[in-house]
């Protein structure tokens, strides 16, 4: 659950749910089908949605689509700001040359985290080309980055946190919008301490 005050539900479970499955057909409609492509997903929760897009693209097409995950910790141009990053593990068990690319976020918001993950992926080689799916496009691009496949468009205020929660790390499915602290950096929801009820 939220740790600020909510100012809106944008998407509840039913409405992810539904986003993905009409993300997953238009990824098989651009790219003729699922041979071809793979799944990448940026941790924290990007990886659970390339999980889920995955998941639906067996269903509808019978294919088993290939899935990772890219941690980008240590790739941010704004890693400077936290001397002690969150490092997570990059899982990537498949050849990316071999692939085109469907890199995954939750809330797609300046761009940064998509330039980094991009540097971080191109480390695992050279895909054939690579699109980029987002649970979210909240605006306010700082560099040319454009998603290929939007959730939902979620107009906001610099003052606001746009926040997906996700199952099975949160205690909930849902896109929020939240009173952003004075001082505080917009960003991902935080993970949940063990023993937190927040």
């Amino acid at each position: 659950m939220a740790r600020y005050a909510t100012k809106a539900v944008v998407m509840d479970d039913r409405d992810i749910g539904r986003a993905l499955t009409r993300m997953a057909h238009e990824i098989l409609e651009v790219n003729k089908g699922a041979d071809h492509i793979a799944f990448i997903g940026i941790v924290t929760r990007g990886d659970l949605l390339a999980s889920e897009l995955a998941k639906r693209i067996e269903q509808i097409e019978g294919v088993q689509v290939p899935v990772g995950k890219l941690d980008i910790s240590f790739y941010r141009d704004d890693q400077r700001i936290s001397l002690s990053p969150e490092v997570h593990r990059t899982e990537i068990p498949f050849n990316v040359e071999s692939y085109d690319i469907v890199l995954v976020d939750d809330v797609l918001f300046t761009g940064r985290t998509i330039r980094a993950a991009l540097d971080a992926l191109m480390d695992y080689g050279r895909p054939r080309r690579i699109e980029l799916a987002v649970l979210v496009d909240r605006g306010h691009r700082e560099l040319p980055i454009r998603a290929d496949f939007v959730g939902k468009n979620v107009p906001s205020s610099l003052n606001e946190q746009v926040r997906c929660f996700l199952e099975p790390i949160d205690d909930e499915s849902a896109v929020r919008i939240l009173a952003k602290g004075e001082g505080e950096r917009a960003g991902s929801a935080p993970l949940p301490k063990k023993g937190d009820d927040a």
